[in-house]
């Protein structure tokens, strides 16, 4: 891969608008799938509405939930706060807080874009609104409807999502009622796109004022902190492959891809069960825990090298 192109795909991963734009049409084209090829509205009184609502609500809430839970910054923002390897009596400082704040916005704003997105467009295309408010149209008015109960009106109002081919009068009616329900759920999409559009503008304008951080500062901020995960990231990969190697090689006497092995060890049955159950690190007493397999007797105990080895010979 070129220089060029690579710095083009870095800048866009690191562009926040580059991102919710690509989550916006993915949910776009989910949402089209998923309701072209799942939803079917019952035509029943008492169902349609509570269908119509989950196949609305239920996905927004799923994909919420997902935008949090596929953020690595929620996860990092959390352990740094509920981790039982903090310390206990840590005071967090003002500055600290506005920072986990601004933080928090920023996962928080991120995460909203899929359901809002999906909310926006269900609304815009109208089928779910259709189905879930027909049983509750004001037929009053439609002197065909003088003469009917009004549990044969609900059911008869429950039908029309589903009517194909019903009299010219009714047809007509059922025309209405559609047209009527789809301009109230483009109205509500429309007003939730303002909506969104002014808390974005608004949680922007407050977050930059109320932030400790100036403009400058809080772009070296945000470069820190993408620096410091990326080569943290390396270090933690370098360093875990060297203590593994430096563990393996106390434990069989060799370590994988060695050109010149003149011997091998043979684990006892104890260095077995000490491997066995992960030594993680913050767990008990031990200042210094490893998150490992190879426990500490394997790296302790086996200086002695208690255990037999077999010498290879050429």
């Amino acid at each position: 891969m070129s220089p060029t192109l690579s710095n083009i795909i870095s800048s866009l991963q690191k562009s926040g608008t580059f991102i919710n734009s690509l989550i916006a049409a993915l949910t776009v084209g989910g949402q089209q799938l998923f309701s072209s090829s799942t939803f079917r509205c019952p035509c029943q009184v008492g169902k349609n509405f509570y269908y119509g609502s989950a196949f609305l609500v239920v996905p927004a809430l799923i994909l919420l939930i997902a935008g949090y839970t596929l953020r690595s910054q929620m996860w990092t923002f959390t352990s740094e706060y509920c981790c039982s390897c903090a310390l206990p009596h840590r005071r967090i400082s003002p500055l600290e807080r506005r920072l986990a704040c601004l933080r928090f916005t920023s996962i928080t704003g991120r995460a909203l874009v899929a359901p809002l997105t999906w909310l926006a467009v269900t609304l815009m295309k109208g089928t779910y609104y259709e189905c879930a408010a027909s049983e509750f149209a004001s037929v009053d008015h439609y002197p065909v409807f003088d003469n009917v109960t009004g549990s044969k009106r609900k059911e008869m109002l429950a039908g029309f999502p589903c009517y194909s081919s019903a009299p010219p009068d009714m047809i007509l009616i059922k025309d209405e009622i559609a047209l009527l329900h789809r301009y109230q759920s483009q109205m509500l999409s429309w007003i939730l796109i303002t909506l969104a559009t002014i808390a974005v503008l608004v949680s922007r304008c407050l977050t930059r004022c109320c932030s400790p951080l100036t403009s400058l500062q809080h772009h070296y901020w945000t470069n820190h902190l993408h620096n410091e995960g990326e080569l943290f990231k390396q270090a933690a990969e370098e360093h875990s492959r060297i203590l593994i190697r430096q563990r393996i090689k106390k434990l069989f006497g060799f370590v994988p891809g060695s050109e010149d092995v003149k011997q091998i060890r043979i684990p006892s049955c104890q260095d077995w069960r000490d491997i066995s159950v992960p030594n993680l690190l913050c767990m008990g007493d031990n200042s210094q825990g490893h998150y490992s397999f190879l426990g500490d007797r394997v790296v302790e105990d086996n200086e002695e090298d208690k255990s037999g080895g077999i010498e290879l010979k050429p």
